[in-house]
């Protein structure tokens, strides 16, 4: 046993330096993440280039005649990138790494239609939400005439299409547990069969079973003004970014209140004008 006043005298220098040094390591640590986080949003600016993550998919992104990049999303970024005073550059990438591109430094945002859901923000920060999307429903107008109400809708007679193993399907086997839920593999065999009247309702991610109701409004309709499921969709960007974060939501509350971020998914997603 180290007598204590040995140890006092012999090891406490020591000890102190080796303290010392633990907590101007970790100090330093935290200053260069406090210098990191700081530093994203003023890189961007400062170097006038904007790196936006896009996955395709129609009408959020897709390419147009051209061959470039056109959609909502496309529109939103290009907004977001002028008021910022810098030029996007957009990314494509396919749904599943969207995310992993943007932990990794490829980009600085993701800018995908991407729906705010817990599991996600464990991994990045969202933005408040700056438009909403969902699940709707399609009905034939004349196989559904005698229908009062969406309660009508869910009974053994009543045949709903869906796509297999969809949000879709699962929705439409607990919403409509009694009807006949008619599984096709492919999109456009399903919008064939509620186009044709095989099917009376026909339960799909937002905005297609709109597109169809525009395309055939003699034949279909969508009778909801509210989709079944309705998800918030936001920015994602890093963690530890607050003033990127703060400017996002002012950007966000800003455009919702001149009424341009809901004309613009107006466009988009209620109209084919962009066809």
């Amino acid at each position: 046993m180290i007598p204590t006043k040995l140890f006092k005298t012999r090891y406490l220098p020591a000890v102190m330096v080796f303290f010392l040094f633990l907590f101007m390591g970790i100090v330093q640590s935290v200053s260069a993440d406090e210098t990191a986080a700081r530093s994203s949003f003023e890189t961007i600016t400062k170097n006038g280039v904007l790196r936006v993550g896009v996955a395709l998919f129609t009408p959020w992104a897709f390419k147009g005649k051209d061959g470039k990049l056109i959609g909502f999303e496309m529109d939103v970024a290009k907004k977001l990138a002028k008021d910022m005073g810098v030029a996007p550059k957009f990314i494509s990438y396919d749904w599943k790494k969207l995310i992993p591109a943007l932990k990794n430094g490829e980009i600085d945002i993701i800018i995908a239609g991407m729906s705010i859901t817990p599991p996600r923000a464990l991994k990045v920060n969202f933005s408040m939400p700056y438009a909403t999307s969902g699940v709707s429903l399609a009905t034939h107008l004349e196989g559904t005439k005698h229908i009062k109400s969406i309660k009508e809708l869910n009974h053994p007679s009543i045949k709903i299409g869906v796509i297999a193993e969809t949000v879709s399907e699962g929705l439409a086997r607990r919403v409509f547990k009694k009807a006949s839920i008619v599984v096709f593999q492919k999109s456009n065999e399903a919008e064939d069969a509620i186009v044709s009247g095989k099917i009376q309702a026909y339960v799909e991610s937002n905005p297609i079973p709109r597109f169809i109701a525009l395309d055939h409004p003699e034949k279909v309709d969508v009778p909801l003004s509210k989709p079944l499921l309705a998800t918030q969709t936001g920015f994602a960007i890093n963690k530890g970014d607050p003033d990127f974060l703060n400017f996002l939501n002012s950007w966000i509350i800003s455009r919702q209140a001149d009424t341009w971020l809901q004309s613009t998914h107006n466009y988009w997603f209620k109209s084919l004008k962009w066809k």
